[in-house]
């Protein structure tokens, strides 16, 4: 039986890869949620700076923020590695049955 209210949302039937413009604005929204993250960081620095060691560690975790910012950002995702469907030519032997021989 065929279902005639369907929902209209289109059904994906590829495994394309997502297009350069969504990767590209994927990565920058990376890159800013990341750099950020910094500016809290350096700011409750601030704030506790009369506790040494929690300022020390706000610090800390701030510095490689931006390093780890570009490198997430200019990663691409990885191709996926698919196998090519190559022809393989069906090879055909010789019935293994007895045949009728005529001798004329």
């Amino acid at each position: 039986m065929v279902d005639h209210e369907r929902d209209s949302t289109p059904v994906l039937i590829t495994e394309a890869a997502p297009s350069y413009e969504e990767q590209h604005a994927a990565r920058k929204r990376k890159y800013a949620i990341m750099m950020g993250a910094r500016i809290p960081c350096l700011a409750l620095a601030m704030v506790f700076y009369q506790t040494w060691w929690l300022a020390l560690l706000f610090l800390v975790l701030s510095v490689p923020l931006p390093w780890m910012a570009v490198l997430i950002a200019n990663d691409r995702p990885p191709r996926k590695s698919e196998k090519a469907n190559r022809f393989v030519k069906e090879h055909r032997a010789l019935e293994a049955r007895n045949h009728q021989v005529i001798d004329g």
